[in-house]
């Protein structure tokens, strides 16, 4: 277990206790929330009914192995899955920069969370109020004194106080027939049609089934947010510091993990971690995250299903609100729209966070192998790209390119080839990179075949409809 460029090893360290462990999973569903789980989902609930809920139970599975499997990379040798592919394929960090640009520069979600708020305040101009909530997300990024301990508590607090609010308000408004067509749906039963009902874009479904988590290239951030969290080998990795702290020599960052012994206590300690990992984030992202998915769907459907105008935009979402009211009380109706603002500009902002992340990590990587250096100021990279990203939404949305579910489904697009390129080159990463021990069994070798062969497929069939329908 020795890189070419370490010369000492260090223990494999003993496992921490589960809900010391807890942290990056709320963070990379909180990515998903605003996207996948809030709008696309619910959308399709509102317009074709509960008979596609299998799909985003099956996206959000396909999800749980794929970040699984990305952990176990950097769990094992403590740097990020990007350090790795860089070794084996050193022109990847240019496709990692420009595929997660091209997906998520577009500010969709933040689009839609200032549509609602706009909404919600009597504001006709939403692009203005979307301009504002980027410079805070920016703000709000470049302010803490570790930018993932800032990232883990906002997340956590607003998945916490989100999810039961939306849970609550569906048991109050659904009907039991409402849960048994959810049922019917989870395995592909609709409303006169089983699976895939008459008249559905299959781009919007893939934008939402690749959005049932997080997607793209932003599953590939898991692997730096448990190093940073300290899982396993990411003991010994660096944290990334907020642009305001004071700076010192830690600034400089050295992106390789640390190398350790295989030996017996090694394998036992690895053995211990990965099941308290794979509980973790079963629990975490897959269990709350599916939950989530199928109560906002529920409750989409129980609110605006067979309504006229549910197809534009997200005014679906708009019309949830104004129903709820209705219905209940419209203090209730304005605090949903009030959550879901919040939940989708959260996202937004974990999305920015990672983008970054990504693109700051493989812009150094190429650094390092240019300028033959070992470690690198990652921060100021990283800020570099965010305000980056800031500025091209703000000259998008001066532009006029505002309208949210155009720019989520045309990004989500994007997302779902990015996701057939990396769910390959992880599994040949784990298989070439990690001793045989460490390495994924037989039968998570082909469940991670099927996923890469079905993002594929969809991708080839949704790029061939739009390139020569």
């Amino acid at each position: 277990m020795k890189n070419s460029t370490h010369s000492t090893t260090k223990p494999f360290p003993e496992p921490i206790a589960i809900k010391k462990l807890i942290g990056p999973s709320f963070v990379i569903l909180a990515l998903g929330l605003g996207s996948g789980e809030v709008i696309l989902w619910p959308y399709l609930a509102s317009n074709y009914g509960l008979g596609i809920a299998w799909g985003a139970l099956l996206g959000i599975t396909f999800q749980y192995f794929i970040n699984m499997e990305i952990e176990r990379y950097a769990l094992v040798k403590g740097e990020s899955v990007f350090v790795g592919i860089g070794k084996l394929w050193p022109k990847t960090p240019y496709w990692f920069i420009l595929s997660t640009f091209i997906g998520f520069g577009l500010p969709g979600i933040i689009a839609a969370s200032a549509q609602v708020f706009s909404n919600l305040i009597g504001f006709t101009h939403f692009p203005w109020i979307a301009i504002l909530f980027l410079f805070l997300i920016g703000f709000i990024l470049s302010s803490g004194k570790t930018v993932y301990g800032l990232m883990e508590k906002l997340t956590r607090t607003i998945i916490l106080i989100g999810v039961p609010a939306i849970f609550l308000l569906t048991l109050i408004l659904s009907v039991k027939s409402d849960w048994s067509t959810l049922l019917a749906g989870v395995v592909g039963q609709g409303n006169g049609y089983a699976f895939f009902p008459e008249g559905l874009s299959l781009a919007t479904f893939l934008a939402a089934f690749a959005y049932s988590g997080a997607g793209g290239n932003l599953n590939l951030t898991q692997s730096i947010y448990i190093k940073e969290k300290g899982y396993g080998m990411g003991k010994y990795a660096q944290k990334l510091s907020g642009l305001f702290q004071k700076k010192t020599d830690y600034e400089k960052i050295q992106l390789e993990g640390t190398d350790f012994e295989d030996t017996p206590i090694a394998r036992e300690r690895f053995t211990l971690w990965w099941k308290r990992i794979s509980f973790e984030h079963a629990i975490i992202f897959w269990f709350i995250g599916a939950v989530s998915i199928l109560l906002l769907m529920l409750l989409s459907y129980t609110t605006t299903y067979e309504l006229n105008g549910n197809v534009q935009g997200i005014n679906f979402v708009i019309k949830e609100g104004h129903v709820i009211g209705t219905l209940l009380s419209p203090i209730v109706g304005s605090f949903f729209l009030l959550v879901v603002s919040i939940m989708l500009f959260q996202t937004q902002l974990g999305v920015m966070d990672s983008t970054s992340r990504i693109m700051a990590e493989n812009a150094a990587i190429s650094y390092m192998k240019i300028k033959n250096v070992s470690s690198v100021p990652l921060s100021k990279i990283y800020y570099g790209f965010l305000w980056g990203q800031i500025a091209f939404g703000t000259i998008l949305f001066l532009l006029g390119l505002s309208e949210p579910k155009f720019l989520l489904v045309l990004g989500a697009c994007i997302n779902a080839v990015a996701m057939f390129v990396h769910i390959g080159f992880v599994t040949v990463l784990n298989y070439k990179q990690l001793p045989k021990f460490y390495q994924p069994t037989f039968l998570r070798r082909v469940i991670l075949v099927g996923i890469f062969l079905f993002f594929g497929f969809f991708s080839g069939v949704v790029l061939f409809n739009q390139l020569f329908s």
